[in-house]
């Protein structure tokens, strides 16, 4: 029997109140926690496991779904405490992952960096160092389009570029649920696309949500937002119409 775990990591950002939700798959053999955090995340993560009942000791796999500092921040001490993982991504990802090549959102924001305010340039500046101190992590296998997983019940890997070229989300029919990583987040009670300002690409990340209107989905596991299980089928077809 294979269970699907959503956790809720709340933590203070700049004097507020702010959520994660980082997933757990599980059954009998194994867990498989889906994105992990910013960096010092881990203990917060291994807390709200515990809280569930789960202990990461049992822990299997990692899967990312890109390589934002907010889901890979907390990879590298999650592989020096359980050594036995295995971390898995999509090619795309698994570049800026193991650092052969410099993180997107680090190049995007150097790319910005002259056409800001000068009272605005010291904090970019602390970002961008931020960025340049995520640990990097070798990724031991490599996720596609259409890829049919046999865990916890059988898992589907879904491409949904646009946030990040190598974006993917999971698809768990048995649970009829998509943990969608950035592709989806829960504004104000409703399906949103991630914040157009942090989405490389606003137009393909349309076309990902059009796709998902391939999947009988019934509950979207959102890394920000949360859940999201309000009709979701009408709630994609209004936002490839936006």
């Amino acid at each position: 029997m294979s269970e699907i775990i959503p956790l809720e990591i709340k933590f203070d950002y700049a004097g507020a109140i702010n959520t994660i939700f980082p997933a757990l798959i599980k059954d009998e053999k194994e867990l498989i926690l889906v994105d992990c955090g910013y960096p010092g995340f881990l203990p917060l993560i291994r807390a709200a496991s515990l809280e569930k009942g789960v202990n990461l000791d049992d822990l299997t796999k990692a899967i990312i779904t890109h390589h934002d500092f907010d889901h890979i921040g907390s990879l590298a001490a999650l592989k020096r405490i359980y050594p036995g993982i295995s971390v898995l991504s999509s090619q795309e990802e698994e570049r800026y992952i193991n650092g052969m090549e410099k993180s997107l959102r680090l190049q995007q924001a150097e790319a910005i960096y002259d056409k800001l305010p000068d009272d605005q340039k010291a904090g970019a500046m602390s970002f961008h160092k931020m960025l340049e101190a995520i640990e990097k992590v070798s990724v031991d296998g490599l996720l596609k389009d259409g890829d049919c997983l046999p865990w916890c019940g059988g898992m589907e890997i879904v491409a949904t570029p646009g946030h990040m070229p190598g974006h993917i989300s999971i698809y768990l029919k048995e649970h009829k649920t998509l943990i969608s990583g950035d592709a989806l987040v829960v504004e104000n009670n409703h399906l949103a696309i991630a914040n157009p300002q942090y989405t490389l690409d606003l137009a393909e990340a349309k076309r990902s949500i059009g796709k998902l209107l391939n999947y009988d989905i019934e509950r979207v596991i959102c890394y920000h937002g949360g859940v999201f299980a309000n009709n979701v089928k009408v709630s994609l077809e209004e936002l490839i119409e936006i």
